[in-house]
């Protein structure tokens, strides 16, 4: 009798493991939908800090100046690291093919919300921009690495400038998935 609630429990085991090994694979092999970055689980904190476990700093962005490049509170400019959209603002050039769809995705993920900040190496770039990898938390809990999302839809491409080098392979494949992808300016701009 022992032997069989032995042998039962042990098969019940298996198939909890089995369960959890194929669930896990199946979420793997799925393409992405939206660059969510997995997120660990936090009971107390709903922070994007706490929730995306990096750390940073927590700010409210005031204002997208465009596709790649924020005003947070307190006035100060943040340009994202490794990523170029193109351009919407600058006087001296004209409107860039799909700038106007980046700037308002980037205006619709984070305008009016709060986001963490991350640094690389550099603190600013030649124009007192921070230089920052951009993170929020949605409010259906999932979390969103916005350069690498901007890249990946289509609204940007990848812009590597030494030092701040860190994501540069990440943002690679995501403009490589982009392109084969026909998405965003690699549809309506080549």
């Amino acid at each position: 009798m022992q032997r069989k609630k032995i042998v039962s429990l042990a098969a019940g085991l298996i198939i909890i493991g089995l369960l959890i090994t194929f669930q896990g694979l199946g979420q793997v092999a799925q393409p992405p939908v939206q660059n969510t970055v997995p997120t660990p689980t936090i009971i107390r904190e709903s922070t994007p800090s706490a929730s995306l476990g990096v750390s940073g700093k927590e700010v409210l962005v005031v204002r997208v100046i465009d596709g790649d490049t924020i005003e947070v509170e307190g006035g100060q400019k943040v340009r994202y690291i490794g990523i170029d959209t193109p351009e919407t603002v600058d006087p001296r050039r004209p409107v860039g093919c799909f700038g106007k769809e980046a700037s308002g995705e980037n205006r619709r993920l984070i305008e009016g919300k709060n986001v963490l900040l991350v640094k690389d190496v550099s603190d600013t770039d030649k124009f007192g921009r921070l230089l920052r990898y951009v993170y929020i938390t949605t409010d259906n809990g999932s979390a969103i690495f916005v350069n690498d999302h901007l890249v990946r839809q289509g609204y940007a491409h990848a812009s590597t400038y030494p030092p701040d080098v860190k994501f540069t392979d990440r943002f690679l494949q995501a403009e490589k998935e982009a392109r084969e992808g026909n998405r965003g300016l690699w549809q309506k701009c080549n």
